[in-house]
């Protein structure tokens, strides 16, 4: 990943990709757009993005994020529908950081026409 690139992995640069969703001028289109924005709020230390898009039902009151974690890439390994003509989907991924991973498929619904995350099972 170079500063150009968004730290989601995609080759489009930040302002460009996940950017646009973090500032409130669009929404993410797929549960899996929706995933990776997340993966680079956690990257930038987002959390009142990670918190705005978090299922109400399931959503903590707050986020304590480490200032100390460096993630360092993220893979997406499958996913199942999510798309605009879903109302609900899961996104596979293993997010890298320095000294593990975090392997998950996480689930995603649509609120009020928004994708949100719902919640997600560790796989190893």
């Amino acid at each position: 990943m170079t500063t150009r690139t968004c730290p989601c992995g995609r080759p489009e640069s930040y302002d460009a990709c996940c950017g646009r969703f973090h500032s409130g001028s669009a929404a993410a289109p797929t549960a899996e757009a929706l995933m990776r924005s997340r993966y680079s709020a956690f990257v930038k230390g987002d959390a009142g993005y990670l918190l705005r898009t978090w299922h109400p039902r399931t959503r903590p009151e707050r986020l304590d994020l480490d200032p100390g974690m460096k993630w360092t890439g993220l893979e997406i390994l499958g996913s199942t529908d999510g798309s605009a003509f879903h109302t609900t989907g899961t996104v596979t991924f293993r997010a890298s950081y320095r000294g593990g991973s975090l392997h998950e498929r996480s689930r995603f619904e649509r609120v009020d026409g928004a994708w949100v995350y719902v919640d997600g099972d560790f796989l190893d």
